[in-house]
């Protein structure tokens, strides 16, 4: 099995894109490092090669969890599939 993504542990709620040309429609397949366990999620959105993808919804206000540490506050609902990255999830550093 082909993996395009992937996680490093059950408790994050992203995944980065390890394939060019993920497509909105697509179903996609995950491999979650620690607990190594495969996952699989319905793209609505693109997702370049090396950026991330949601795998849970969000909404404005939410932390974004990566790597089980806080990677940003959330400034654009998300939804589980969809590109997550400058354009709705921001620094709480500044």
């Amino acid at each position: 099995m082909a993996i395009d993504f992937l996680v490093h542990e059950a408790a994050d709620g992203v995944g980065v894109a390890v394939v060019e040309g993920l497509s909105a429609g697509q179903e996609i397949t995950g491999w979650v490092m620690k607990e190594d366990e495969t996952i699989t999620i319905k793209l609505i959105s693109d997702i370049p090669i090396g950026h991330k993808v949601a795998l849970q919804d969000y909404a404005e206000g939410d932390t974004v969890i990566k790597y089980n540490t806080d990677i940003g506050k959330v400034v654009a609902s998300i939804k589980k599939g969809e590109h997550l990255h400058v354009h709705n999830v921001k620094t709480k550093r500044w």
